[in-house]
């Protein structure tokens, strides 16, 4: 093993070039791309004339439009390399990236898909997490030491030190301006659809807080099958809009009701007063990354702190949705 990549964890790392070119590696998910934001502000404020390239899934490239942090965008379509023809894509794209050659790249998705990315770009340093898995971090020069029980956010910041950079006492959050999209003119965006098994409510929940919220209107949106039979006041964004669209609609609502889901981590970004519902995930870890940003779980309605007690995991009761409702209306 080369001498450079023994990790120095607690002296900041050596680069040539004092405004260095940066390949920053977080494909996502959404709520990720969001959590990492604030690491290419704080670069783009320490280094404001270094380009820096943005390798991420195309559904979530309208998260980074207009950013002045990021110079480039490369997508990179997980979908689009799986199986024996996709690794022949995938070796070819990873080819494409030899001509690169960046003073640094940063991985901050911590695979081994990611730490190849780094390394078939010939970065002439690599940095990561400490905590990065299937291997990833026998190809960093440096891993920034993290915790287990750190949010997501304050876990990837954790990479700036070894840049000599120092951690912001307030992270930016850069959000792209959005697309326009008709709207009423007063509502409440209620999200109710995540990927993670338990996290969704379900229709009679989702009836039943729309109901409980008229004759206030609100945008159901996000990708997810709406029940039948909902109450007049409800305007059904389900699958009807783009992920611009989306943070537009964020921007324009009043409050913002959502699961534990990437569009919550937009809603805290763009600082939408917002109540973030979590059922079984741990909101000190993958909560809104907001001190503005409400939250209910375990049957506590309280504003977020990070360093609050977990409550036991329990799914959400009529008293609950009563609750959140007059949070809402408030």
């Amino acid at each position: 093993m080369r001498v450079e990549r023994q990790f120095r964890e607690n002296s900041p790392l050596s680069v040539l070039n004092p405004q260095p070119s940066t390949l920053f590696i977080k494909p996502g998910s959404l709520g990720d791309v969001v959590h990492a934001l604030p690491v290419a502000a704080a670069l783009h404020r320490a280094w404001p004339t270094a380009r820096l390239s943005w390798v991420i899934d195309p559904r979530w490239e309208a998260v980074l439009e207009g950013n002045p942090a990021v110079a480039e965008r490369i997508p990179f379509a997980r979908e689009n390399y799986r199986g024996p023809a996709g690794l022949l894509r995938a070796a070819r794209w990873l080819a494409g990236l030899r001509h690169r050659r960046p003073d640094l790249a940063i991985d901050l998705q911590g695979l081994l898909r990611s730490a190849l990315i780094a390394k078939a770009s010939r970065a002439q340093r690599i940095i990561g997490l400490a905590d990065a898995r299937e291997g990833a971090t026998s190809f960093y020069d440096q891993a920034a030491p993290v915790t287990a029980t750190q949010h997501a956010v304050d876990r990837y910041l954790a990479v700036l030190p070894l840049l000599g950079i120092e951690i912001p006492a307030a992270p930016e959050f850069p959000l792209g301006a959005g697309k326009p999209i008709e709207a009423p003119a007063d509502f409440i965006l209620l999200h109710p659809y995540a990927r993670g098994a338990g996290k969704s409510l379900t229709d009679a929940q989702i009836a039943g807080l729309c109901a409980r919220l008229a004759p206030l209107s609100v945008v159901l949106a996000g990708f997810g099958a709406a029940p039948a039979g909902l109450p007049a006041n409800v305007h059904d964004f389900t699958h009807r809009t783009s992920l611009a669209q989306l943070i537009t609609l964020l921007r324009r609502a009043r409050s913002v009701l959502s699961v534990d889901s990437g569009p919550m981590h937009l809603a805290a970004a763009v600082g939408t007063r917002l109540l973030s519902i979590h059922t079984w995930s741990d909101p000190r870890k993958v909560g809104p990354y907001s001190a503005d940003a409400w939250i209910w779980q375990g049957g506590q309605l309280r504003p977020q702190r990070l360093d609050a007690p977990l409550q036991a995991e329990r799914p959400l009761a009529d008293a609950d949705l009563d609750a959140i409702a007059a949070w809402t209306a408030d």
